[in-house]
């Protein structure tokens, strides 16, 4: 296939972090659709989206994220994760434009010890990640020139994350406790973004190539403890006059939650740098970024 993109990046999820970090560093090129107008439990929105917007590419960002809710509403989190994701390849399929699938490291269990690469066995521990899983392999089957990337512990100036919830939390009190034996790679929303972007403009210089579907993995580079995440954040806010609270690392087990979360999900991200020439920074460095902007500093 020759597709070429040429025209709109239309963006599900449209009120997401990704979604709003897209039309930020993509501009007037990103149109962002989300409820009512793009809705998984309406699945005619999804074809109706792509007639309206003739997009050159779709990048789906909509997801259900809400990883210990989804423990019961299972049915809610399928459709969302699963069967809309499918609808949406089909769709593409049809109308013969490139996908980009968003997916998550919860589809492994942590336990592998060493970061995962693509070709490693999913394993997940929870119905979001099952969701998810099933949802990667139905994009991949329904469309051939999709492109599914997992990512990690996302943050960013704007929407709900851990890096704003520690900065809101550490403005009330002087210790909080985080859990400090669960590792992974903190991904920036905007790096994300950059390098779903970077994707699309390899794909629109050459026209898509059979080599490039599939799977990839694209996290923050570096990792840490979400124990070192908070830790770091606030010492970036110290440097903008922020009080440093103490923050005691705890154990995964002294923070009960109804979803299992993996202990260890890093990601290698190496072939999406070999295929795409694509590398996420470093994630102090985005955080830092982050949180100067958070606090109007940047």
């Amino acid at each position: 296939m020759s597709a070429q993109v040429k025209g709109p990046i239309l963006v599900t999820g449209g009120s997401g972090q990704l979604a709003v970090s897209l039309e930020k560093l993509g501009g007037a090129r990103v149109i962002r659709v989300g409820r009512p107008e793009f809705d998984f439990d309406r699945p005619e929105t999804i074809a109706a989206a792509v007639q309206t917007y003739k997009p050159a590419v779709v990048v789906n960002a909509a997801a259900w994220t809400a990883v210990d809710l989804a423990e019961t509403e299972h049915e809610a989190a399928a459709r969302a994760n699963d069967s809309g994701p499918a609808e949406v390849a089909r769709v593409c399929r049809a109308a013969g434009i490139p996908l980009v699938h968003v997916s998550t490291d919860y589809v492994f269990d942590g336990s592998k010890g060493t970061p995962y690469v693509e070709t490693d066995p999913v394993s997940p521990q929870t119905v979001y990640g099952s969701t998810k899983a099933a949802g990667e392999r139905a994009v991949l089957a329904a469309h051939p020139m999709s492109v599914v990337l997992r990512t990690s512990w996302v943050y960013s100036s704007h929407g709900k994350n851990f890096v704003r919830t520690m900065i809101n939390a550490g403005a009330k009190t002087s210790h909080l406790r985080v859990v400090g034996d669960q590792t992974g790679n903190p991904t920036s929303s905007d790096d994300l973004a950059e390098a779903i972007l970077a994707i699309v403009a390899k794909v629109e210089t050459e026209g898509w190539q059979e080599g490039w579907a599939g799977l990839y993995h694209a996290s923050g580079t570096g990792e840490t403890s979400w124990h070192g995440l908070a830790v770091y954040t606030f010492e970036e806010a110290a440097k903008q006059g922020r009080a440093m609270p103490e923050v005691t690392a705890i154990r995964t087990e002294e923070w009960p939650t109804p979803a299992k979360r993996p202990a260890d999900s890093r990601l290698d991200c190496g072939k999406l740098e070999r295929v795409f020439g694509v590398k996420l920074p470093e994630w102090r460095e985005s955080v830092a970024r982050t949180v100067r902007q958070i606090l109007g500093a940047a």
